[in-house]
């Protein structure tokens, strides 16, 4: 049987309790999981990438068959050197689903073997983005309930 992988791409400005809820439940699909965090100038990011990396990786690391990769490339060629053919994306509320199917249709269109699987944060988590934690940070409100215990340092500084 082949081994399944999937990139899981994003800002993860930062990581939050939604990202790793997906990110479970992609790892019940897929044999490994690639969080691919992208380097993201023109978003303007709070954390640099190196940092954004490091969150992850502190989050991740007692997760099996997952690894973080910055990347500064278009999604599909990052897919490409990876040799990967699915994208996983977070979908939160119906809000998301239009912008995140035309991403995903722009993706297939320059490389016909890239499938988007779309895949919802536990309920409890469906609400939280990296926007309402860096709202909540920019403004010392508590975001602890919101991140994954290894970011709180982060968020502290």
């Amino acid at each position: 049987m082949p081994h399944k992988i999937a990139v899981y791409p994003g800002t993860f400005d930062p990581i939050t309790l939604g990202h790793l809820s997906v990110i479970k439940r992609a790892k019940k699909i897929f044999d490994e999981v690639i969080v691919a965090v992208a380097d993201s100038g023109s978003k303007k990011p709070m954390f640099d990438l190196d940092i954004r990396v490091s969150m992850a990786e502190a989050t991740l690391k007692e997760i099996e068959g997952v690894k973080v990769m910055p990347f500064y490339s278009l999604l599909v060629n990052f897919c490409q050197e990876q040799q990967v053919s699915t994208i996983i994306r977070g979908l939160r509320a119906v809000s998301d689903f239009e912008y995140e199917l035309q991403i995903g249709y722009a993706n297939a269109s320059m490389d016909k073997n890239i499938d988007t699987v779309y895949l919802m944060p536990s309920l409890e988590h469906a609400f939280i983005s990296s926007t309402v934690v860096r709202d909540i940070v920019r403004h010392n409100g508590d975001a602890s309930h919101l991140v994954p215990r290894e970011i709180l340092k982060y968020l502290e500084n």
